[in-house]
């Protein structure tokens, strides 16, 4: 199993309460290093029920990453690729897979939860095709 490989993927709801996932699920496994995805600020870096969580601030958007064993701290400033933590064992998002653990990353921009790949995926361009005559 390639440990870059999505386990589930991102889900928004058409209102925040209503059911879906927030996020995407990466397979990983226990002690993977988790890294940052921007340069930011550390919001958060602690447990949330039982499960550790680490939130960076970039501006107007905010990174998420759980379950994660914290190695940054609070108000600390990171950069892109920095490390936050490790992945922690049990507690995972991954669906009903029990023997795997994944990263469950989000983002968000204000109370919108949007798709975190947009932060990794290239844009597509089009360029016009020229014939030589």
């Amino acid at each position: 199993m390639d440990p870059h490989q999505l386990s589930v993927g991102f889900d928004r709801p058409a209102q925040n309460w209503l059911p879906g996932h927030r996020g995407v699920d990466l397979y990983g496994t226990t002690g993977t290093q988790v890294y940052a995805a921007g340069n930011g600020i550390i919001a958060f870096a602690g447990l949330v029920a039982g499960k550790g969580v680490v939130v960076v601030k970039h501006g107007v958007l905010r990174t998420t990453y759980e379950p994660v064993i914290a190695s940054v701290s609070l108000g600390a400033q990171v950069r892109a690729g920095e490390l936050l933590g490790t992945l922690q064992p049990g507690n995972s998002h991954c669906a009903s897979e029990t023997t795997v653990t994944c990263l469950h990353w989000g983002l968000i921009r204000g109370n919108t939860y949007l798709n975190p790949l947009v932060l990794v995926q290239k844009p597509v361009r089009l360029f016009p095709q020229f014939k030589n005559n």
